[in-house]
């Protein structure tokens, strides 16, 4: 049985304009900016555009506003938007060695070169509302303190020198982007970290907490974690060379873990990585832990069936934007397939009454 459906633009139209109203608020007060939010949701905004693929704080914010503060359905619009954009080339790898670091911790050397700067954290807040927020009051002044210029050497480079950590190979290969070129199994480790870095902060947080209670049997410390500015570079045919094109902030972390050996490398650690747009630490760690449980096959190891060792269950389930699309796509009309199944159902409710009451006639 299949049932005509008609109109619909005009309740659309009103929900759009409910939509907005909403979204505006009581009238009353003053509208929320584009500024305000990208200068004091900075974190907010630097999810958006990590997992949106686009480095634009401006539009991140609009994209936060326009969604009310939903960060999904304002990493779709930025992706959305993304795809009208041209391209016109490949810039260079970023240098995080010349970062300008802003925080640079390490669990693993309390006295590394360069030294530890906290920075801006939450680490050691005591995570008690801060009622002088809800009646507007000062905030006090900060210390200036310098950032960290110049050539600042990772830590896990030190282990270096003792030949203690398995090194990786430089490769002169541009990846795929991944914002063309749909993915497909099996993927290289740079495509790999390209879709770990535009997933869900909340999927690879379970997944990397499932790493740590056991489910990988892989035991990390966190080598370096750094936030600062770095430059952007592209070659320029015309000119013969490279010329820095901008500057964007970036999360970067190495985690360092225990590797006792395969027929393949010897007794050594082993590394995670994980560099994500703005300062979003948590998604950094959390996709060098994932990173690591994926390398399981490149280094030897036993698979023990842990979900973080599945690439794609991971990969594939990691993209928030498709997951929000298939989960949603249900709520949306499906007239014609419920009434189908509705007349399957009542056809084989039916058949089994007409069978029951054959057997108690023949019972009779």
């Amino acid at each position: 049985m299949y049932v005509a459906v008609k109109g619909g633009e005009r309740a659309i139209d009103n929900a759009h304009a409910l939509l907005a109203e909403k979204r505006r608020g009581d009238t009353a007060l003053p509208e929320l900016t584009v500024d305000q939010i990208k200068s004091q949701q900075s974190l907010a905004v630097a999810r958006v555009m990590s997992e949106g693929s686009l480095f634009d704080p401006d539009l991140a914010a609009l994209a936060i506003k326009q969604s009310q503060g939903d960060l999904i359905e304002a990493i779709f619009l930025i992706r959305a938007y993304r795809t009208t954009l041209p391209r016109f080339g490949d810039s260079r790898p970023i240098d995080t060695g010349a970062m300008e670091c802003v925080r640079r911790i390490s669990a693993t050397f309390k006295d590394a070169p360069g030294g530890q700067i906290l920075g801006p954290t939450f680490d050691y807040t005591h995570r008690l509302l801060d009622f002088q927020l809800l009646a507007d009051g000062e905030v006090p002044e900060a210390p200036r303190a310098e950032a960290a210029v110049g050539d600042v050497p990772h830590i896990t480079e030190f282990l270096n020198a003792e030949g203690l950590i398995q090194q990786e190979e430089a490769t002169e290969d541009t990846p795929p982007d991944l914002t063309r070129t749909p993915l497909e199994l099996p993927v290289k480790r740079p495509l790999r970290l390209q879709s770990l870095t535009r997933g869900d902060e909340g999927f690879l947080l379970g997944m990397a907490y499932s790493t740590q209670r056991g489910y990988a049997r892989s035991h990390a410390f966190v080598g370096e974690l750094r936030i600062g500015t770095v430059a952007v570079e592209m070659d320029v045919p015309e000119l013969g060379f490279a010329i820095e094109i901008g500057e964007i902030e970036v999360t970067e972390c190495e985690t360092v873990n225990q590797f006792a050996g395969s027929k393949k490398q010897p007794p050594q650690f082993t590394r995670g990585y994980g560099v994500v747009f703005g300062q979003t630490e948590r998604k950094a760690i959390s996709m060098a832990l994932v990173d690591r449980a994926l390398r399981w096959e490149e280094l030897g190891e036993d698979n023990v069936g842990a979900p973080a060792q599945d690439e794609e269950f991971v990969l594939y389930h990691a993209d928030n934007i498709q997951a929000t699309g298939f989960l949603e796509h249900i709520k949306l009309p499906h007239y014609v397939d419920f009434q189908a199944e509705l007349e399957l159902v009542r056809k084989l409710r039916a058949e089994v009454h007409a069978s029951q009451s054959t057997h108690q006639e023949a019972a009779e």
